[in-house]
């Protein structure tokens, strides 16, 4: 096994600590369980394509009402990273 650090909120925190004495387990063992639980619907869902993400966030800005400069195409580097 390789041991690894990551930062969780206190609530999940809270919840592995809960489950684990549920269940009689490490905290570890909950949390190796959950990776897994995570990483198996990953695999399981409709990996969409790249055109589709694109699609996806094009269609984002409308439903958030999100309206950008009509010269946005032209001037994508001067709105990013400032004029010069």
């Amino acid at each position: 096994m390789i041991r690894t650090q990551v930062y969780i909120t206190e609530e999940q925190a809270r919840d592995i600590k809960l489950q684990a004495k549920r269940e009689n387990k490490s905290e570890a063992e909950i949390v190796r369980e959950l990776l897994d639980i995570g990483r198996n619907a990953s695999r399981s869902t409709h990996q969409e394509s790249t055109g589709d993400a694109l699609l996806h966030l094009a269609n984002l800005g409308e439903k958030l009402k999100v309206e950008a400069p009509s010269d946005l195409s032209l001037r994508i580097d001067d709105y990013l990273y400032g004029d010069e």
